[in-house]
């Protein structure tokens, strides 16, 4: 352990508020965020610890990056110290993306606003096509996961299967492949190295050894599992008792609390599965608006889930149920984040302390992988979906055989839109831009062909 003071609760409060500010890029680069400032600057932990961590958040529904904030914030400092790592973590998304759901409902079909999301829409198509090839290629180790991969890709894209089951059968395949002994479904490390600099746990605050409140507790566990259950599902049951399950509240309240049980995976598999919801069954949005919420949340702070509260603003916004349409539109997106993060909370505060037993269980960590296979199907799924409603100002669905497709109208095809979208690939893959480049330059490019007349 390094000879310098332990931080303090309120010295940590602005270390979490920093990652907070900072943590744009998805959960990728939010990761190696927190591993540079916690690890490589701050040395509160080490790697072994820090992958240990990272490795228990993969396991869980939700986004991996904010439950690793909550994780090292208990870690450190109990309990307020999880719940102010995690605040902090998504509060910034919280307001950014409020305030442009705001400017969106109001301003979104004035010239220079659509225009600049018409430039969003090509950026953030290419930024999901390289989330495939990223997942892809440290998923697909071999040919049981490309075939899961495949099929997980087909079922949901030929046959519309609702998401959470091919998450489900994903697992399932995955454990009793391990328990079969077969060798495909063995191995699969998690993330690996994050950062350049690899700390050694004895070089840092916490050490080698665990702290005393890390131990096995399970009145603790079970106790503070009970508040965070009732915070989540308590509003859930009143809005369904009070307002009836048709209300928009409820049905919000319902379909993003489900939500946040099933969504392995990360930001863009839940795309998948609140696309093929909220668009197609709830029509709480367009496919077009969908892929704007996204850029909303490519280019603000905090993690990429936090278009859901986009969707939850727009799906209240739209069906106002005799509030004026902003009031509704507010509750509804705040309503939305409460049902998405209250559980992230109670899935680490639950299972920290049993976190050794988890740690190197070879049939957990396989039903992961498999998972991991099917999400590279189902964010492939994504970009064809998202392609499609891109590129094409008009898309037909053709039912025969049981398969129920999304097909191209080739005669609508929008020159300028495939033009950008070109433009955002080559950034992504041959220049190797970011994403918040990325995403300014198409912005850009949208707003100069629309002052000249091409979108």
């Amino acid at each position: 352990m390094q000879d310098r003071a332990y931080p303090t609760l309120a010295a940590a409060t602005r270390i979490w508020a920093r990652i907070g500010l900072l943590s744009f890029g998805g959960p990728a680069g939010q990761i190696a965020l927190m591993h540079r400032i916690l690890v490589e600057e701050q040395r509160w932990l080490g790697e072994k610890r820090f992958l240990h961590a990272l490795n228990y958040c993969m396991l869980l529904p939700g986004p991996e990056a904010m439950q690793l904030a909550v994780y090292i914030g208990w870690l450190m400092h109990r309990t307020l110290g999880g719940i102010i790592a995690g605040v902090l973590f998504v509060l910034p998304g919280v307001v950014a993306i409020m305030a442009l759901s705001w400017i969106y409902a109001l301003y979104g079909n004035v010239g220079p606003v659509e225009a600049l999301f018409f430039g969003l829409k090509a950026a953030v198509l290419a930024i999901v096509v390289q989330a495939v090839i990223r997942i892809g290629s440290r998923a697909l180790k071999n040919g049981a996961m490309v075939a899961i991969a495949a099929a997980s890709f087909m079922a949901i894209f030929g046959f519309a299967i609702p998401f959470p089951l091919i998450i489900l059968v994903a697992g399932l395949i995955g454990f009793f492949g391990a328990r079969a002994g077969l060798p495909a479904f063995h191995g699969g490390d998690g993330h690996g190295k994050v950062g350049k600099v690899q700390v050694d746990d004895a070089d840092t605050l916490l050490g080698e050894e665990s702290p005393d409140h890390t131990q096995v507790n399970r009145g603790w566990a079970f106790r503070i599992s009970g508040v965070f259950l009732a915070l989540w599902l308590a509003p859930v049951g009143l809005l369904f008792a009070v307002l009836g399950p048709e209300n928009v509240f409820s049905q919000i309240a319902g379909f993003f609390s489900v939500m946040a049980v099933v969504t392995f995976g990360g930001a863009y598999a839940v795309l998948a599965y609140v696309a093929q919801e909220a668009v197609q069954n709830y029509g709480w949005l367009a496919p077009g608006e969908m892929l704007d919420g996204l850029g909303m949340a490519e280019t603000t702070p905090g993690p990429l889930i936090m278009v859901t509260q986009f969707v939850g603003f727009m799906g209240a916004f739209r069906e106002a149920s005799g509030l004026s349409p902003l009031m509704a539109a507010t509750l509804g997106g705040l309503l939305t984040t409460w049902v998405t993060f209250v559980p992230c909370f109670l899935w680490i505060f639950l299972g920290a302390p049993f976190i050794e037993r988890l740690r190197d269980n070879a049939v957990l960590t396989a039903a992961l992988t498999a998972i991991t296979a099917a999400v590279v199907g189902v964010i492939l799924n994504l970009a064809v979906w998202f392609g499609l409603h891109v590129v094409f100002d008009e898309v037909r669905t053709v039912t025969a055989y049981g398969l129920d497709l999304d097909v191209p109208v080739w005669s609508t095809v929008n020159l300028a839109a495939a033009a950008l979208v070109l433009a955002a690939l080559v950034a992504v893959f041959r220049f190797r831009l970011g994403a918040v480049t990325v995403l300014a330059g198409c912005a850009l490019a949208g707003v100069a062909l629309a002052s000249v007349g091409l979108t």
